[in-house]
């Protein structure tokens, strides 16, 4: 694919990096073509993590290697954490989590601690529909030491349910998909309701597709819109796009695709080698 022009500084804050022994099967899955392909976009610099694992067990193995893979690679780390809670709504799913417990797979304070006082990571990633939801003592914590979160929701975790969870705990929550995965436009639009009512939540625009709704959010809150792309499952060139296609001012854009996302993220600041 050729390779994108654009003004613009551009950092990704949505790249699930393949690992070793994690990664999915494809050639286009692997860092340097990850590497490449966000050189051909133009992203400067991308938040990466792992991908869900196939089975449980810890994701040490997996946070570890995509912190190898990000060494002298623009790449920042984000750790990913499981956890003992169902995140449904449902009275089969209270119940559960009144006699949920922490097996040895799922994150605890120790490791949110651990992580946090690691320089190779710079943020946590909680997907509750793959991994479980964090249980209270490990939400404590990430309110201790005040990284970034980047949560991913979806029908079973619809946005209410970040907002009764994980908003207002003493760290910024950066909403993948502005919450509405798989291409949800009830959640999208109610995620950007959010927007207004919660002074530490953030958006991400991966696999959003809809042009209305990130209009819609550039122009009411301008603040909190972050680029993601969702690679390598879609070429970041894609992602860039959709964002320069947009109808609205290049200010909004270069928060979008920038300033924001420095703001939440320190790793993300220029250097001088961008």
């Amino acid at each position: 694919m050729l390779e994108l022009e654009h003004r613009f500084r551009v950092v990704d804050v949505h790249v699930q990096l393949p690992t070793d022994k994690y990664g999915s099967a494809g050639p286009h899955t692997t860092p340097e073509t990850v590497e490449r392909e966000m050189q051909q976009a133009g992203v400067v610099r991308s938040v990466t993590f792992p991908e869900p694992r196939p089975e449980e067990g810890p994701y040490l193995t997996a946070n570890n290697a995509v912190a190898r893979h990000s060494v002298e690679r623009p790449f920042l780390a984000f750790a990913r954490l499981a956890g003992p809670r169902d995140p449904g709504s449902s009275a089969s799913s209270q119940l559960r989590n009144l006699m949920a417990s922490r097996e040895e797979y799922h994150a605890g304070p120790e490791d949110v601690e651990q992580y946090a006082y690691d320089d190779r990571f710079h943020g946590f990633v909680v997907d509750p529909l793959h991994d479980g939801l964090p249980d209270e003592s490990v939400v404590e914590v990430l309110g201790e030491v005040g990284l970034p979160v980047l949560v991913r929701a979806g029908t079973e975790f619809p946005p209410d349910a970040v907002a009764q969870t994980l908003l207002g705990r003493g760290f910024p929550v950066i909403l993948a998909h502005f919450g509405g995965y798989p291409l949800d436009r009830e959640a999208t639009d109610r995620t950007i309701e959010l927007l207004a009512s919660h002074d530490d939540v953030y958006v991400d625009t991966s696999f959003v597709r809809f042009r209305e709704p990130m209009e819609r959010a550039l122009l009411e809150h301008p603040d909190r819109v972050l680029f993601g792309s969702g690679a390598p499952a879609v070429h970041p060139n894609v992602g860039v796009m959709e964002l320069l296609t947009l109808d609205v001012s290049e200010d909004k854009m270069r928060r979008a695709f920038s300033k924001n996302a420095v703001r939440v993220v320190d790793g993300l600041a220029p250097e001088a080698t961008d």
